[in-house]
């Protein structure tokens, strides 16, 4: 017990069933290694509260690492959340190789300099985790429901059965498949009959969970300032808005549009070498691969809406396709990055979003129009 009292910082590398922990002094000693098992929760507890109170702890933010931030931050402790990519990195950069033990004493070597946190990740507040929740549970739903209807268009497919139907399980095409399965028909095997009931009775539980997490949705989004605002923005729908927010978790915690366009997955990144041949397009080029994808998702489905409702977008998109003519997707993708940019302007000044920004303070352009196509059109 002596000894814990000069822990200064602490390292746990964290599994399914229990968790290594390593803890440091000031002089960047170790001063004890642990085994936590997570079977027991309240012997984990009593375990964490023998640490000082104050103690910052790191951790990967891998899976599961919500729940024992949650309990040491119960336990008065500090938990800060390590990037796994870049560690990972650090770690094969100095040649060592991988163990439970090495990984929490790699982990505690981080915090010796707390102004040069390369490795940390923002962590969630607990509202914030909460609503992500809402916001997989309404996405698996809808996964579940198209799985559904795929199999069921595959049973008619598999005995010839046609229809006109433009959507099969709207009004008309419900009539029409609850005349298969009630009746005689000869088309479908008693097997495919009682396949499909039991199909469509699935379907119909699962669209009243969802129309109940929908309605979720909106009584959360009404209460909060910054999910009412993103509404305003072209294109962005009650789930729209709600991914919007929900994945973001906080605007203000990015420095510029840009950071949030990046986090988003929607800023352009170059891996080409060598020379460019100029009449041909960039080669090598993405728009990256580590952020919230289900946050590029929402924007590039929010550009859609925004080209079709919004002039100022159009040109945007029309400028990158040639009309239309031609890459379409580096269209939707700039449009859906001009968008995020926004919605980080919108919540940093505090304003709804209007076709016409305000004027730059001191520009003495007040009431005059805006140059089409100029960058004042794409960012606040």
């Amino acid at each position: 017990m002596g000894m814990l009292q000069t822990v200064s910082h602490a390292a746990m590398d964290c599994h399914r069933k229990f968790s290594r922990v390593t803890l440091r002094d000031t002089f960047n000693k170790v001063v004890s290694r642990q085994r936590l098992e997570h079977a027991d929760r309240e012997l984990l507890r009593e375990q964490l509260r023998t640490w000082p109170a104050g103690t910052p702890v790191i951790l990967e933010a891998t899976f599961g690492w919500s729940w024992m931030c949650d309990e040491l931050e119960g336990a008065s402790l500090e938990p800060h959340l390590a990037n796994c990519t870049k560690v990972a990195g650090w770690r094969k950069a100095r040649g060592i190789a991988k163990s439970n033990r090495t990984d929490a004493d790699l982990l505690s070597e981080l915090w010796p300099n707390p102004d040069e946190r390369w490795w940390e990740v923002w962590l969630p507040p607990r509202e914030v985790r909460w609503r992500r929740e809402w916001l997989r549970y309404r996405i698996n739903l809808v996964k579940m429901q198209g799985a559904l209807r795929n199999r069921m268009h595959a049973i008619l497919h598999m005995h010839g059965v046609l229809h006109d139907f433009s959507d099969l399980f709207g009004a008309q095409g419900r009539r029409f498949l609850n005349l298969l399965i009630t009746s005689q028909d000869e088309r479908l095997s008693l097997g495919a009959q009682a396949a499909m009931k039991g199909y469509l009775q699935l379907l119909d539980h699962i669209r009243r969970q969802i129309a109940a997490v929908t309605r979720e949705f909106r009584r959360q989004q009404i209460k909060n300032v910054t999910a009412e605002r993103l509404r305003t923005l072209p294109g962005v729908s009650w789930i729209l808005a709600y991914t919007i927010w929900a994945e973001t978790g906080s605007f203000v915690r990015f420095r510029g549009g840009r950071r949030l366009a990046r986090y988003s997955l929607l800023a352009p990144m170059a891996d080409d070498s060598g020379d460019e041949d100029p009449t041909e397009a960039p080669k090598g080029r993405h728009i990256g691969k580590i952020g919230r994808r289900t946050l590029k998702w929402a924007w590039l489905e929010a550009a859609h809406g925004a080209i079709r409702k919004e002039p100022r977008f159009r040109q945007i998109y029309d400028r990158q396709t040639d009309s239309g003519k031609r890459n379409r997707m580096r269209g939707l993708v700039a449009v859906a990055r001009a968008l995020c940019c926004t919605a980080w302007s919108m919540e940093k000044y505090e304003r709804n979003y209007q076709s016409e920004p305000p004027p730059r303070p001191g520009s003495g352009r007040a009431g005059k129009p805006k140059r089409p196509g100029s960058k004042q059109l794409l960012v606040w």
